[in-house]
C-alpha cells in the first residue's frame, strides 16, 4: 500500500454554500511553486459542526494551516481556530482575507492566530510558509502582502477538480481591482484596475471549457470597463455557445457602448446574467459616498437592457445610506422597477472594516451591528425601527418578487401610485400577522397572497384566484393551497422542461461569492 505523506500546509476556508468553490484558496495553491506538492486544499461550510472541521483539519496532521477570511465566515472560522489552537498549540495559524486586513487589532481570531496576512497573498502566504517551516521565522505577527504583477501571478483555474466542475459554481476573474470610489466598498481602497493578459486569461478559459464548465461567474468589479476587453470576451463565448452556457457579470450601468451593445443582443435567452449595481438613485447621496453615476444614462440602458437583449438583470439598492431616507429610498426604488428588471436586490448597508464608510458615521449618526456583518442599526435619516421594517419587507420580496414564483400575483400586489409603498403595506400586513420571516412554504404565501389581496385590498377573489393559480402551476410546485382547492388539477401538470422558479433560483445571488477582491489566504 503507497504511503501518502502528511501535507505541511492546509489550505482551508468555510464557504457560505457547498456549491462555492473558492477562488482566493486555488490562487494560493497555483502558486505554492516548490510548496505545492506538501499543500492541500480542505473547504467547509459555515454550517459544518466546529468538532467536524477541527477533527477533518487535524487529522491531516499539518505544520502549518491557512484560513480565508471573510465577512460571512469569521464568526465560525474563529471557533474553529480557537479550538484548534486548544487541541494542538504547536499547529501554526495563517489567516489572511479581507475581514482581517483591515482595523485588525481587536479581533480575537487575530489574537488567536500566529500570523496574519493583509491584502494579496498570492506571493506573501508562500514566502511565510517558507519561513515558518524552514526559518528564520518572522519577527512580525502581521505581514503586509505584497502585491505583484499581474503577470507574475500564476492562474488558479487548473485547480477546479472534475468534481468542481460538476456541482459548483466557478468563480473567474480577468481583472482586479476598482477604479470607483464608492464608499460603502472595499474596492474603493484599490484606485484603479488592473487587468490580467487576456490571451493567457482566455486560454485558461478555453481549458476549463474543454473540461465541461459551462458556468462561468466574473468576479470583475466592473466587466465592462474597457469594451475591447469586454468584447473580445463575450465573442470568446458566443464562439463556444450552447444552450447549458451561463455567464454572470457585473457591469458599471451608465457605460454601455454601441460596440458591446452589438454583442449582447446575440445572447439567447438563459445564457446572460448582467448585475447591475444601481445602489441609489439620490444624487445627494450618491455625492456623499464619493459614487459617480449618470442617473440618465443608467436609466437609458436599462430600459435598452430590458427592451433588446436576453440578459437577465439583477439589479442593487442599498438602504441605510447616510442622508438616504426611507422616501428617497422609495423614489429610488420606484424609478428602477419602473424600468423591468428580473431581480431587484434590497442590502442593508453593511460597514465593512477598512471602507471609507465609516468616515461619515459621527455625522451621520450611523450606529452599526458590533458583529458580523456589521450591518447599519439606524442613522440620522432613519431610525432602528425603519431599519427593521425594511429588513423585513427584503425578506418578503425574496420570497415574493426574486424568486420568480409569483410574476402575475405580484403587479396585483404592486398596484398603486408607488410599487415600493405598495409592497411595503403588504409586508407590514405580513408581519402583523405571521410575526415572521422564516418558515413561509410556497403554499403558505399563496394562501397568505389571496387573503391580503382580497381581504386588506378588497380586490376580486376570481382575478386573485386566476393569477395565484397561474404563478403556483408555473412554478412547478405540487401541494394543494387552501385557496385553490376546487380549481387546482389534483394531478400534477405537465411542466416546462425549465419551470420560471427554477430558472430563478439560477439566477439569486450567492452570499460574498463576488467579493474575494482581496485574494490571500
Amino acid at each position: 500500500m503507497t504511503h501518502h505523506p502528511a501535507p505541511a500546509i492546509v489550505l482551508s476556508t468555510l464557504n457560505a454554500k457547498y456549491i462555492h468553490a473558492s477562488l482566493g484558496l486555488r490562487y494560493l495553491m497555483a502558486n505554492m511553486g516548490d510548496l505545492a506538492p506538501r499543500t492541500v486544499l480542505q473547504e467547509f461550510t459555515t454550517s459544518r459542526p466546529t468538532q467536524e472541521v477541527v477533527d477533518a483539519l487535524l487529522a491531516l496532521q499539518p505544520r502549518i494551516v491557512g484560513f480565508g477570511v471573510y465577512i460571512w465566515n469569521v464568526r465560525q472560522t474563529t471557533a474553529v481556530v480557537r479550538a484548534l489552537k486548544a487541541a494542538r498549540p504547536e499547529l501554526m495559524v495563517v489567516l489572511g482575507g479581507p475581514e482581517v486586513s483591515h482595523e485588525w487589532e481587536d479581533q480575537p481570531i487575530v489574537q488567536l492566530a500566529d500570523h496574519v496576512i493583509t491584502g494579496w497573498g498570492d506571493v506573501s502566504f508562500p514566502a511565510l510558509c517558507r519561513a515558518l517551516l524552514h526559518g528564520p521565522r518572522p519577527l512580525m505577527k502581521v505581514i503586509a502582502g505584497v502585491q505583484p504583477p499581474l503577470d507574475s501571478i500564476a492562474l488558479p483555474y487548473d485547480q477546479y477538480s472534475d468534481a468542481d466542475l460538476a456541482h459548483r459554481v466557478l468563480y473567474v476573474e480577468a481583472s482586479r481591482g476598482c477604479p470607483f470610489t464608492c464608499e460603502f466598498c472595499l474596492s474603493a481602497l484599490d484606485k484603479t484596475a488592473r487587468a490580467f493578459d487576456l490571451d493567457h486569461f482566455l486560454a485558461a478559459m478555453e481549458g476549463l471549457h474543454r473540461r465541461g464548465a459551462r458556468t462561468f461567474k466574473f468576479v470583475d468589479r466592473t466587466f465592462n470597463l474597457k469594451v475591447d476587453t469586454s468584447v473580445r470576451i463575450l465573442q470568446f463565448f458566443l464562439d463556444r455557445l450552447t444552450p447549458d452556457l451561463f455567464l454572470h457579470f457585473e457591469v458599471v450601468p451608465d457605460h454601455l457602448p454601441d460596440r458591446l451593445k452589438a454583442m449582447l443582443v446575440q445572447f439567447p435567452p438563459g445564457v446572460l446574467q448582467l448585475e447591475i449595481g444601481i445602489q441609489s438613485f439620490n444624487p445627494q447621496v450618491q455625492q456623499r459616498i464619493a459614487r459617480r453615476q449618470d442617473n440618465a444614462k443608467t436609466v437609458a440602458n436599462l430600459d435598452w437592457l430590458v427592451h433588446h437583449t436576453h440578459a437577465h438583470l439583477h439589479t442593487d439598492l442599498i438602504f441605510g445610506l447616510p442622508g438616504e431616507t426611507l422616501e428617497s429610498f422609495a423614489a429610488g426604488f420606484d424609478q428602477l422597477h419602473a424600468r423591468g428588471p428580473h431581480e431587484i436586490q434590497l442590502g442593508v448597508l453593511k460597514r465593512l472594516r477598512g471602507a471609507p464608510i465609516a468616515r461619515h458615521t459621527a455625522e451621520h449618526g450611523m450606529r452599526y451591528d458590533p458583529e458580523p456583518p456589521y450591518t447599519v442599526l439606524q442613522t440620522d435619516a432613519v431610525d432602528a425601527d425603519t431599519v427593521q421594517r425594511f429588513t423585513r419587507l427584503a425578506r418578503y420580496w425574496d420570497l415574493v418578487a426574486n424568486s420568480g414564483r409569483f410574476p402575475a400575483t405580484l403587479v396585483l400586489v404592486l398596484q398603486g401610485p408607488s410599487a415600493f409603498a405598495a409592497f411595503l403595506a403588504f409586508s407590514d400586513w405580513l408581519w402583523r400577522n405571521h410575526a415572521s420571516t422564516q418558515g413561509l412554504t410556497p403554499e403558505q404565501l399563496v394562501d397568505t397572497l389571496f387573503a391580503y389581496l382580497t381581504t386588506e385590498r378588497g380586490l376580486d377573489a376570481e382575478p386573485v384566484r386566476a393569477a395565484l393559480l397561474a404563478d403556483y402551476q408555473a412554478s412547478g410546485a405540487r401541494a394543494m393551497p387552501q385557496c385553490l382547492r376546487g380549481v387546482l388539477p389534483h394531478q400534477p401538470v405537465v411542466l416546462r422542461k425549465r419551470t420560471m422558479a427554477q430558472r430563478q433560483e439560477r439566477h439569486v445571488p450567492v452570499s460574498g461569492a463576488g467579493t474575494a477582491l482581496v485574494i490571500t489566504s
